[in-house]
């Protein structure tokens, strides 16, 4: 397996750095693999600059932060501003096609792979916008390749809050369906 170092992008408020948790949770110990996890965000609660970053690996991990970024997860324009152009040559990026616009020109001259999910549309079809990360979890367990997506699904279900369960597997379930679907019609 290829080292993945992943990269989160968004705002306060759009579950950023739980995506992280979740991601790293999901590959340390339920897919048995070396994960690291760092976040950063802004002093507001929500709204201002918020990002995670994950190293993977099938071996210790030495170095805990993101370097050679291959896979680039962005919830927000300004995030794929600011971390677009870090995503490496032959990279993956997968983006809130609502709200993020690309330069789809520059992603094919990088040899980019790049794939897009209304994300925030299907959060508020369930009914609450605020799962648009979980939404985004499921989109990225059918597309990056990274961790399977039953521990994807079983780190979402130990993260979120009592409760909220039901709602967040269907988030994640409407990902995950909408990217095996992607991938079966390229």
């Amino acid at each position: 397996m290829a080292k993945y170092e992943i990269k989160i992008g968004g705002l306060g408020g759009q579950g950023v750095i739980l995506s992280g948790i979740i991601i790293g949770r999901a590959a340390a110990i339920y897919d048995g693999k070396y994960a690291t996890m760092t976040q950063s965000f802004g002093p507001e609660a929500r709204g201002s600059a918020a990002s995670s970053e994950l190293v993977i690996d099938t071996e210790p991990v030495g170095y805990p932060y993101v370097v050679n970024q291959n896979i680039l997860v962005v919830m927000a324009r300004g995030a794929y501003k600011e971390y677009g152009p870090r995503l490496v040559d032959g990279g993956m990026l997968l983006y809130e096609k609502d709200l993020v616009p690309i330069d789809e020109e520059d992603l094919k001259r990088r040899k980019i792979r790049y794939f897009g999910i209304p994300a925030t549309a299907f959060a508020e079809e369930l009914g609450r916008r605020i799962v648009l990360n979980i939404v985004m979890m499921g989109f990225f367990a059918a597309v990056a390749g990274v961790v399977s997506p039953e521990s994807m699904e079983k780190a979402v279900l130990a993260s979120v809050p009592k409760g909220t369960e039901k709602l967040n597997l269907s988030a994640f379930q409407k990902g995950l369906e909408y990217g095996r679907n992607l991938l079966d019609n390229k």
